[in-house]
């Protein structure tokens, strides 16, 4: 008798957790939720945040609060939501740096970029665009190739650090085409400012030089993604100017930490991805040059593991190591 009272009263138990579990899981949100933005404030990571946040707002009922915790190329606050309850109040807006390219770099990280995360969504992508000073004697691809070639190691290009998608635009470009040119780092100067002034023969830069090109102060040469951009539609993608198969894209996600239930998982990616479609995000999103995405949970994790094997070996390859 006092056995059956046992398992009768454990099995009250389990039912009752159960159920209460469920219910927690019903009522989220009710509380503020925190979107960590691994980048300071200004960056591209930081404004799609904020577009985000406010319509999440919305969408949930419940504020959304951007928080900056930015450093070490987005890996201090990747960090910080690695380790934060999976209870689905805190979640991280990051890039391809902070989860397919900075982790490849260091002997050591204080998260996995794919273990220690449960993926949401892509919110979007972009490219890179090869640019040149006006007055520079390089019209196509193939003049940079030929000079590269011609005079081995002295051509070099600008980038805004080691380990960003501008740098390692340029080491895949001497991959595929192989050349051997210089790397030239920038940290706390921009470097498109020396390439418009004709210090640096060139650089791989994102969405923020498209009015530099549209004023006339740079030449665009190749755009690094698999289509021309409707913004520069006369520019030829990489692969079109005679580099076949190259492909670079950034994209900025969003992810919570890994154990965070799979309820609050899809209803998360549910609202964001009706967030992606809304006409004035996507609009906001096109001016950035940021190229609306809304991919899948299921499809993200596919799709960055896929990234993190592309990237190290690309890095692992090039010998490249953090500073």
């Amino acid at each position: 008798m006092k056995m059956h009272v046992k398992l009768l009263s454990s099995a009250l138990m389990a039912v009752a957790l159960v159920s209460g579990n469920a219910q927690a899981q019903d009522a989220w949100p009710n509380r503020p939720i925190t979107y960590v933005a691994a980048f300071p404030p200004g960056s591209n990571t930081d404004t799609l945040g904020r577009i985000i946040a406010q319509k999440l707002s919305v969408a949930l009922k419940v504020p959304v609060i951007v928080d900056n915790k930015a450093g070490a190329t987005g890996m201090v606050g990747s960090a910080y939501v690695a380790k934060a309850a999976p209870d689905g109040y805190t979640i991280l807006g990051a890039s391809i740096a902070s989860h397919a390219i900075t982790p490849s770099m260091h002997a050591t990280t204080q998260y996995d970029p794919v273990k220690s995360f449960e993926p949401i969504t892509v919110i979007g992508m972009n490219a890179n665009v090869l640019v040149v000073p006006v007055n520079s004697p390089y019209k196509t691809v193939a003049d940079i190739i030929a000079a590269a070639k011609a005079h081995p190691g002295t051509l070099s290009y600008a980038s805004s650090g080691i380990g960003t998608t501008q740098h390692l635009s340029g080491e895949l470009f001497q991959k595929m085409a192989g050349i051997k040119m210089i790397h030239v780092p920038y940290a706390r100067t921009p470097a498109l400012q020396d390439v418009i002034a004709g210090q640096v023969p060139m650089m791989f830069e994102g969405p923020t030089v498209f009015q530099h090109i549209l004023n006339g102060k740079v030449r665009a040469i190749a755009v690094t993604s698999p289509k021309r951009l409707a913004a520069l539609p006369n520019v030829p993608t990489m692969a079109e100017a005679g580099v076949p198969g190259y492909e670079i894209q950034a994209w900025q996600a969003i992810w919570a930490p890994a154990g965070v239930p799979k309820p609050i998982i899809n209803r998360l990616y549910t609202e964001l991805a009706a967030i992606l479609k809304d006409p004035d995000t996507v609009s906001r999103l096109e001016k950035m040059g940021v190229t609306p995405s809304g991919m899948t949970p299921e499809a993200f994790a596919v799709y960055q593991k896929s990234e993190v094997a592309k990237w190290g070996q690309l890095i692992r390859s090039a010998g490249i190591q953090a500073e």
